[in-house]
């Protein structure tokens, strides 16, 4: 056929004046591609392609002595603090208030 001769012979010369003019390529291993492009487009898709898998939550450390006594040293150093702060009442409330709190605190 002349899509097949076009295809073995002229297949430069014809795509580009298919892109010139443009005409949509009749020849065969365009038509198929088409083909195979609308059929996946057309694929129906999985409830999995909808969701996205979740990342896993950041592990907080549990509480420790230790782990609570370098946490007020560093803030302690990076509020410029003086040492007598841990000692100041409204200090010894907040974290005595802080200290009942089952989810966390935010401030």
């Amino acid at each position: 056929t002349l899509r097949r001769h076009m295809a073995a012979r002229h297949r430069k010369n014809y795509r580009r004046w298919c892109k010139v003019t443009n005409f949509e390529s009749m020849l065969p291993e365009d038509t198929r591609a088409r083909r195979e492009a609308l059929l996946e487009s057309l694929r129906q898709t999985n409830v999995t392609d909808h969701f996205t898998e979740a990342k896993p939550a950041e592990r907080v450390a549990p509480y420790t002595d230790e782990l609570f006594k370098e946490a007020a040293i560093q803030w302690l150093v990076e509020t410029d603090q003086p040492i007598s702060a841990f000692d100041n009442p409204a200090f010894q409330n907040m974290m005595s208030v802080a200290a009942r709190a089952t989810r966390g605190i935010k401030l």
